[in-house]
């Protein structure tokens, strides 16, 4: 299983002082079939606990995800600031999914290596 952050996602992960711990945990859990919320076209969403705190109040965060391959961690948001994504962003996610679910191994090295995504 390869996990990704965007690189928006890199910038609010170091802000916040989020580990990998955190990443590989909510993958864990989705791999497990714990998932938060499958919000269909492999896009779903986990809970990442905030540091020194638990999950409830913690981020939400939108994980493109392919099962036993490949997760990409997109977007974030505190339930404390707003109650879920958008029709049109999930639409919007769903498309991404589509492409970024489909990278090859090139395509996600490319991707690394120019910044573009994290491992």
């Amino acid at each position: 299983m390869r996990i990704h952050l965007n690189k928006w996602f890199q910038r609010f992960a170091s802000k916040e002082g989020i580990d990998d711990t955190s990443f590989c945990d909510a993958v864990w859990r989705a791999e497990r079939g714990q998932r938060d919320a499958d919000l269909g076209g492999n896009v779903m969403k986990q809970q990442i606990g905030r540091v020194g705190e638990g999950k409830s109040s913690g981020y939400r965060t939108i994980i493109l995800y392919l099962a036993g391959t490949r997760a990409f961690f997109v977007y974030e948001y505190a339930k404390s600031d707003r109650n879920n994504i958008t029709k049109d962003e999930l639409r919007g996610f769903k498309e991404l999914a589509k492409h970024k679910l489909s990278y090859d191994d090139a395509q996600l090295l490319s991707a690394v290596r120019n910044g573009a995504l994290g491992i």
